[in-house]
């Protein structure tokens, strides 16, 4: 059981820094093949590897970490000007604004963007990453990061590792 909590973990955390790796699919498959391991634990073992991989991005855009010299070339490195890139730039303006203005949102009420973390956390709409990197940006309590974001994920999840033994019942 303890080795299939910490693989668990792993996957976790994987699936929050790689989000490609589907967590749901991954414990729901995990509920219906083992027998024996406790939904709870499920839920507390995701949802510490979920936070602790978001946990990275939450650092990045907040600035505390920096990322690799590669990244920075990459991303700051002067381009020459195309048709194909102002046309992309045409047709993000928009977004961009958008981001913007709840950026500057975000700043001027910090318990808005609490509560959409907190409910981000647990149904997954906005985005978890993007709730995540969103408050690393606005510069949100780490406290309340890890706290909202555990309890969040905590719900999510055991819920999840609960619904197989649930719908297993009703047939």
């Amino acid at each position: 059981m303890l080795a299939w909590l910490a693989v668990t973990l792993g996957v976790a955390f994987g699936s929050a820094v790689v989000p490609v790796i589907s967590i749901e699919v991954f414990v729901i498959g995990l509920m219906t093949s083992e027998n024996g391991i406790p939904w709870l634990a499920v839920g507390a073992a995701v949802a510490i590897g979920q936070i602790a991989g978001k946990l990275l991005y939450f650092l990045a855009a907040r600035g505390s970490i920096r990322l690799p010299d590669v990244l920075h070339r990459r991303l700051h490195r002067e381009r020459p000007p195309s048709a194909r890139r102002y046309r992309w730039h045409l047709r993000t303006k928009r977004l961009r604004a958008w981001l913007e203005a709840l950026r500057e949102r975000c700043h001027r009420h910090p318990h808005w963007m609490n509560g959409t973390y907190g409910i981000s956390a647990i149904i997954g709409l906005p985005p978890f990453m993007a709730t995540s990197v969103l408050a690393g940006l606005v510069r949100m309590r780490m406290a309340m990061f890890v706290g909202a974001g555990l309890l969040g994920r905590f719900v999510r999840f055991s819920v999840l590792a609960a619904s197989p033994a649930v719908f297993a019942n009703l047939i």
